[in-house]
């Protein structure tokens, strides 16, 4: 009896202590490789060359006599022709290679970027604001797709934060950069600064050299490559549609906060959100992907679903400085964190052959909720003739996004850090 109670005990303590060097062995898989920084390299600086100049590009649109409607397509388009080619990326990378699409087409965001100097009438914009979109939609995602495939697996949660965070920063800084830009050197400078971004993010993209065992695998022969599922993982839609009702609660403080702030005088409040925002998210991120492969997916999301929805609310109710703060938070916890803590679930959980794909339709779903949001929200205002409900919707659009979430994946109670698929 007793040799049968010291084995036992001796292969607890066994156990015990190969548990313990698991996560030591875990917590030592590196993030941070020559090639992980040169993707979060090139992914900011592709992001800032869209965000500078959608904030700028109205008001220079403005500047050839066009009415705003027109003004608004001229910022609109891009998010069209950056969506067609996102839905192209997944094929796209199957065929020729992550690195064959990434070069060809940030080439394309950089010849257009150099183009803006060449414009002289409103069509020419539109064409050459459609041509850029084309560049960043299917470049920047076939960066952002090999990212997904030299991640760890033990800490996919926190490394999908950190390769999500340069594009979701570049959101916060590029408007005001582009701003700033636009009232020191005007268009000219707007266009100089974002050609400048353009060539980094096409040099990076060069510099990556993906490991010998990090390969993107062809389509798979199942059938799955017919209808939809040539362009989109259809199985991820349901999920990834929560980014774009999130979506749509951002770009409501993105596209009509200065005209809210003047209806409410608080011009001067209105100024720290980005900067706030943008704070907030370098610390939600990484300690979100953390609480995501340790805890599970639930505690991870639900909680940023419902500051975001609570604090668009309250800014609509009560718009001063305090509840500029707590929506600030809010959309740092939601909409900016959760972006990278659903695509850690869709890309960690798609087949190793689908998984471009899979990056391609959440991408896609979030560029709808970004390019149709400025338009949905403005018929709100239009029908209210109140900013104040623009604010409620979109609040009511992303507490209602938690039974969604629920739904379509929280109920399964899916806690396991370690992603399905490799």
């Amino acid at each position: 009896m007793n040799l049968i109670v010291n084995y036992t005990s001796a292969a607890r303590g066994t156990a015990r202590r190969a548990r313990r060097d698991n996560i030591k062995m875990n917590a030592k898989e590196k993030i941070f490789t020559k090639d992980f920084c040169l993707i979060l390299a090139s992914t900011f600086f592709s992001a800032m060359v869209m965000y500078m100049l959608m904030t700028t590009i109205t008001e220079y649109a403005a500047s050839f006599g066009v009415a705003a409607s027109l003004a608004g397509l001229v910022s609109g388009i891009y998010v069209i022709g950056g969506l067609m080619s996102r839905l192209y990326s997944g094929g796209g990378q199957a065929k020729y290679g992550w690195k064959r699409i990434a070069l060809v087409f940030l080439s394309l965001h950089f010849v257009a970027c150099c183009c803006y100097f060449l414009t002289h009438s409103i069509g020419s914009l539109l064409a050459i604001r459609f041509l850029h979109g084309l560049g960043f939609g299917a470049g920047s995602n076939a960066v952002l797709t090999v990212g997904t495939y030299t991640l760890p697996k033990s800490r996919y949660g926190e490394a999908m934060g950190y390769l999500m965070l340069p594009a979701t920063l570049a959101i916060a800084v590029g408007p005001f950069a582009g701003g700033l830009i636009y009232d020191a050197f005007g268009s000219t400078g707007c266009f100089a600064a974002a050609a400048v971004c353009a060539f980094f993010a096409l040099l990076f993209a060069f510099l990556i050299k993906v490991p010998n065992d990090v390969s993107i695998a062809p389509p798979a022969a199942d059938g799955r490559g017919r209808g939809l599922s040539r362009v989109l993982e259809v199985q991820s839609v349901p999920l990834a549609f929560c980014i774009t009702l999130l979506a749509l609660g951002y770009v409501a403080v993105m596209s009509f906060y200065r005209l809210y702030s003047a209806e409410t005088g608080l011009e001067r409040e209105f100024s720290y959100f980005f900067l706030i925002y943008a704070a907030v998210l370098l610390a939600a991120r990484p300690l979100m992907g953390m609480v995501q492969d340790r805890f599970g997916d639930n505690l991870a999301c639900c909680p940023g679903l419902i500051l975001q929805g609570i604090g668009l609310i309250l800014l609509g109710a009560y718009p001063s400085m305090p509840t500029i703060v707590f929506c600030a938070f809010g959309c740092a916890m939601g909409y900016g964190a959760l972006s990278a803590g659903l695509n850690a679930i869709i890309s960690g959980h798609a087949l190793p052959e689908r998984r471009t794909y899979a990056v391609s339709t959440f991408y896609a779903l979030c560029d709808t909720g970004v390019g149709v949001g400025p338009f949905l929200l403005g018929v709100v205002q239009s029908v209210s003739g109140s900013y104040h409900m623009i604010y409620f919707v979109s609040g009511a659009l992303a507490l209602l996004t938690l039974p969604w979430y629920y739904f379509v994946w929280g109920k399964k109670g899916d806690t396991a850090s370690p992603r399905r698929h490799g």
